[in-house]
């Protein structure tokens, strides 16, 4: 969540983390789907959700680490 963050956080108005039960892990944007382990039955490949997010938002926003 946090890499999310970081990359898109002045397009995003809010996140958030729900417990579930069963294993679940389910990704959302804007009410839409974008990532289902119990679907896939797997969990997501490393930067998979990230790119998911890209395809929705666009490239995250690059800031200047020294202002």
């Amino acid at each position: 969540m946090a890499e999310l963050l970081d990359g898109w956080a002045p397009r995003i108005a809010r996140a958030m983390l729900l417990p579930s039960s069963g294993g679940r892990f389910e990704v959302t944007l804007d009410g839409e789907l974008l990532f289902s382990k119990a679907a896939l039955k797997r969990h997501p490949r490393r930067g998979e959700v990230h790119g998911l997010v890209a395809t929705r938002l666009g490239p995250p926003i690059v800031r200047d680490e020294f202002p």
